[in-house]
């Protein structure tokens, strides 16, 4: 059961290691703890705390990421998003507290990385691994504040207790960010040491990603390749759009499509997943506590939604229609729903499916050789024939897309961008692939008739941040339009 997995964490977590939660754990003496692999792992279980709550990504950051989409818009206190100018004072508050969950997990995970190789009674084995998890974890953290923030500033366990650490630039932090993850690859096993915990093959997908928005698409190939090379993955077949629950339902425990994934559980209390609460509306069925319906569409006045094919499983899978005064076209999404829960929902967070790894691979297969290729087409096919129900290792007329429908690099790279969008919607990873390929303007401007101001791509450095650290300018080093 999903309960005692999160109740071994949380064991592990509150018992062995209540003192590490403290607003210092820095604190602890090094030959007080860390010592031995259970305290190690306790340490490592740290790292998760900070940002599995509501207000980082465990609710708030996907709502956010999803508004800024083509395909939704934002209610209440989101609803200033939907205007692309950038971010009012309610999100500017929201995206500082996600950037000190951020740096909290950053700074627990620096704490293993500096102990670790000190501790008395651990293997060299041992340690290796126990520090490719923290060193995967802390390139993971600076994966999302790079993209999200740009240039920040950079703390690791030599520097974590200076409060003056100046912003340092894009390629600064996806240096640190390849050489933490190569790393892991290196050191991390076959299998994370629980479920919810990183292998050497979730390093890999990670590395595809970060490649990818480096621009090297050989690199970024070769990672996904030796991914799908490992045979440590497949996609859960589906028949019926309800069938989706066997890959993001609430009592799910791992699937074979789990690469690295957040885990949630409805118990014990404040282990569960907030996002469905924020989806939802009350009454609807799909989450019993309650909700806020934050986000939503219109399944007419939206094209990227009215567009999308209505045999397309996934469709009916994320959408359900429910009214609230702004038209009888609104719609809701679905596709993370507990309809037992009285708590918070069961429903774990998906960072890197095995859908997503093979989306990745048909992207830089094709880019690498110039044009789309037999191999590339197959991996699209292959989430594509799940959407519709088919058989994902079984070639289908019916669906398939071919090559000679593709007549440019460019044409196949905007089905595969699509094919993401409609395999990962609900997810807060499409507004990050508008980015990384440059057409966010365009996109948001043929959906949506606005234009997104360049403000609005970046979030603003934290207050918080500059009135302490006095290595950074509120002005020269804020980013633009703040």
């Amino acid at each position: 059961m999903k309960y005692n997995i999160l109740a071994i964490l949380s064991v592990l977590l509150f018992a062995s290691c209540a003192k590490l939660l403290e607003e210092k754990p820095q604190s602890i003496a090094a030959e007080q703890f860390y010592n031995n692999a259970a305290e190690v792992q306790a340490g490592l279980n740290a790292i998760y705390t900070p940002i599995r709550v509501g207000g980082s990504l465990g609710a708030l950051y996907q709502v956010q990421q999803e508004i800024y989409t083509e395909y939704m818009y934002g209610r209440g206190s989101h609803a200033p998003l939907n205007d692309y100018v950038g971010l009012d004072n309610n999100n500017i508050t929201r995206t500082n507290d996600m950037w000190a969950a951020f740096y909290e997990a950053i700074r627990n995970a620096n704490i293993v990385i500096q102990r670790t190789p000190a501790g008395k009674n651990l293997p060299d084995a041992d340690k290796s691994k126990f520090l490719a998890e923290a060193r995967f974890m802390r390139a993971l953290l600076y994966f999302y504040l790079v993209r999200n923030w740009a240039g920040v500033p950079i703390r690791t366990e030599t520097n974590m207790d200076s409060l003056n650490v100046p912003r340092s630039s894009k390629a600064a932090v996806y240096q640190l960010i390849t050489d933490d993850l190569l790393f892991a690859e290196a050191n991390l096993p076959d299998a994370g040491r629980l479920v919810g915990a990183p292998s050497k093959w979730a390093a890999a997908t990670v590395l595809t990603d970060v490649y990818m928005n480096l621009g090297d698409y050989q690199k970024a190939r070769d990672k996904a390749l030796a991914v799908i090379g490992s045979n440590k993955f497949s996609l859960v077949n589906v028949t019926v759009s309800a069938d989706f629950d066997k890959l993001f339902g609430p009592d799910i425990i791992t699937t074979p499509e789990e690469i690295f994934y957040m885990k949630f559980s409805r118990q014990p209390n404040g282990q569960g997943f907030q996002y469905p609460m924020y989806a939802h509306y009350p009454g609807a069925g799909y989450y019993p506590p309650g909700g806020y319906y934050t986000l939503y569409s219109d399944a007419v006045n939206n094209t990227f939604v009215r567009d999308w094919d209505k045999k397309d499983l996934r469709y009916d899978f994320n959408w359900y229609v429910q009214t609230f005064g702004l038209g009888p076209s609104t719609i809701l999404n679905k596709k993370f729903s507990d309809k037992t829960t009285t708590t918070a929902a069961g429903n774990d967070y998906p960072m890197y499916r095995y859908a997503d790894l093979l989306l990745f691979y048909a992207e830089c297969d094709s880019r690498v050789n110039s044009g789309p290729t037999t191999d590339a087409l197959e991996k699209l096919n292959m989430v594509h024939r799940r959407g519709y129900g088919k058989n994902p290792l079984v070639a289908d007329a019916t669906v398939d897309f071919k090559l000679a429908d593709y007549g440019s690099l460019q044409a196949f790279i905007d089905q595969v961008v699509k094919e993401r969008a409609y395999e990962d919607c609900g997810e807060g990873k499409h507004w990050l692939d508008l980015k990384r390929l440059g057409i966010v303007k365009e996109v948001i401007k043929a959906v949506k008739g606005i234009t997104v101001a360049d403000k609005h791509l970046l979030w603003p450095i934290p207050t918080t941040e500059y009135n302490y650290n006095k290595a950074i300018d509120p002005v020269k080093d804020q980013n633009p339009g703040y």
